[in-house]
């Protein structure tokens, strides 16, 4: 790969998610500050993620992967979202500003899927070669929350019920129409699929891989990734609400302590890995959801601030000792032929049902425990998803059996 092409390889994922971290941290205080959502409309909101992450398949596979190349299909799909975006910046209503979100995530999700195709396109051995671009994307996210925070303030407490928060929209809609039009110089990715090549409903939601659930250990390693996404849609709903709620100043910026912890735990991975096996890194990562919330809880309860900052740094093994390492785990099982439907799978089933049924009971919890000041019981609310995550590790504890699997670096 030349630099020509890794600079544009490196602009396009530093956008890509530069854009998702502009927007969706903030999304729980905007609700509830601007919108005056209620936990079950904020709920909703947040299901889009997982709504896009259900249609996606159908529009990779029946559009992205047989028609046009990939590139001109994330600048289509981003100059929609520019558009969704600015219109989302104007509403306040939640009645009006759901269609938006929904079309947004929708359009959004598949762009997840087309910016790997078109990096992969252009590497020679991705497993060196993608890393190095992909941490790009992380920066993107990072810096997007020291922008809302350092650079205009728009989640300080003040500004937040001024509105603020409105604009950080307006910002991703530039950001949108950037790499949307940038997309369009981007290498050529062309269709991975002849269009006169039938394709079918199994084909496109990857079913072939189902029959990786005979085996007893993936089942109960399926069934487990789907669990865990509950208790993470906790913090992606509440984490920003949470903060501003415990009247944290520059909490954007606060909250991108977890994808900083997300670099240096994807770099020790590794190690991990190759020394505890699978099963211990699982755990592992599982006992740190548990030890998360439960700092959240005691945390906001004795007003100890250095126990939700350690909360939020955990996110680094949270995500990576878990959901890397259950990516690794399911390359394993799958061999060449099902390695894509297999992914694919896992990833509807976690972001797409785990996380849909997780925003819904977030929603239905967190109005439970709403209080009369407007603001919520967290130290209650927190305990759910930490109690839920302490079934799944003691289910995976006792179900999964131990074996070896190699890690390729």
């Amino acid at each position: 790969m030349n630099s020509k092409v890794r600079l544009q390889l490196s602009v396009m994922m530093f956008l890509e998610f530069f854009i998702w971290g502009g927007w969706f941290v903030t999304l729980g205080s905007f609700l509830g500050n601007n919108l005056s959502a209620t936990g079950a409309e904020s709920a909703q909101a947040f299901s889009t993620q997982s709504w896009g992450a259900i249609i996606a398949p159908f529009i990779i596979g029946l559009i992205a992967d047989r028609f046009f190349n990939a590139e001109r299909i994330l600048g289509v799909l981003h100059l929609i979202g520019a558009v969704l975006m600015y219109q989302m910046s104007q509403v306040t209503e939640f009645a009006v500003f759901y269609p938006y979100v929904l079309g947004y995530m929708i359009a959004y999700m598949p762009t997840l899927a087309l910016v790997n195709s078109v990096s992969f396109n252009q590497m020679k051995d991705p497993a060196k070669e993608f890393p190095l671009i992909r941490v790009f994307g992380t920066g993107g996210w990072i810096i997007a929350g020291w922008i809302i925070s350092f650079g205009f303030k728009w989640d300080s407490i003040e500004n937040i019920q001024e509105g603020a928060l409105s604009n950080t929209f307006l910002m991703v809609a530039i950001a949108s129409a950037i790499l949307g039009i940038f997309s369009f110089t981007l290498p050529k990715t062309p269709p991975s699929t002849n269009k006169n090549e039938k394709v079918n409903l199994s084909d496109i939601l990857g079913l072939d891989a189902l029959k990786l659930l005979k085996d007893r250990n993936f089942l109960i390693f399926f069934i487990s990734s789907v669990l865990i996404c509950i208790p993470l849609a906790f913090y992606y709903q509440y984490i920003s609400l949470f903060l501003t709620e415990y009247k944290v100043e520059n909490s954007t910026t606060w909250a991108t302590l977890g994808q900083m912890s997300e670099v240096l735990f994807m770099l020790l991975l590794p190690i991990f890995f190759t020394k505890y096996g699978f099963k211990k890194t699982i755990l592992f990562g599982m006992f740190a959801w548990v030890i998360r919330y439960a700092l959240f809880s005691f945390g906001n309860a004795g007003d100890l601030f250095f126990m939700l900052v350690i909360g939020i740094a955990l996110h680094g093994i949270c995500y990576d000792f878990f959901f890397v390492s259950g990516q690794i785990y399911t390359d394993s099982k799958a061999g060449e032929k099902i390695k894509s439907a297999a992914q694919g799978m896992i990833t509807l089933a976690t972001y797409g049902v785990g996380m849909l049924v997780g925003f819904w009971i977030a929603g239905k919890i967190a109005d439970a425990y709403l209080l009369e000041s407007g603001n919520h019981d967290w130290d209650t609310i927190w305990m759910y998803p930490a109690g839920f995550a302490l079934v799944v590790l003691l289910l995976f504890t006792v179900l999964f059996k131990n074996e070896k699997i190699s890690y390729k670096s």
